[in-house]
């Protein structure tokens, strides 16, 4: 069983920062594509950004120069270093991965159970 946890999210003023987590557990052979998505009340879930396993990045257009991602392959964690936060930006964070299991030969999704960040204005 794969587990996907987030940590780091919570409340903080608009030009803040904070910095969210993901650690992924199980038996996992790689990992491709990780990121993360955020979903705000009434909205669809969006993509904020990935990076591929070779560090290849991708960021929505809202966050470019504000947040960054970045991963440690080794042990399987992605990060999300968010700066100049808004209360736009305010959402519930998920943590993504696209993973190979051993003795599987196709990569799978998996999400985390979501962390809060609330940016005060």
């Amino acid at each position: 069983q794969v587990q996907l946890v987030e940590s780091g999210g919570g409340l903080v003023q608009a030009g803040g920062s904070l910095r969210l987590s993901c650690a992924a557990s199980g038996s996992i052979l790689s990992i491709n594509v990780m990121g993360w998505y955020r979903q705000a009340p009434g909205k669809q879930r969006e993509l904020v950004a990935g990076i591929t396993s070779g560090g290849r990045t991708n960021y929505a257009d809202s966050v470019k120069g504000r947040f960054t991602i970045s991963r440690d392959n080794a042990k399987k964690t992605v990060s999300l270093e968010m700066n100049s936060l808004k209360p736009e930006d305010t959402a519930v964070y998920y943590c993504y991965a696209d993973y190979l299991l051993r003795g599987s030969v196709a990569y799978i999704g998996g999400w985390g159970q979501g962390t809060q960040v609330t940016v005060s204005s």
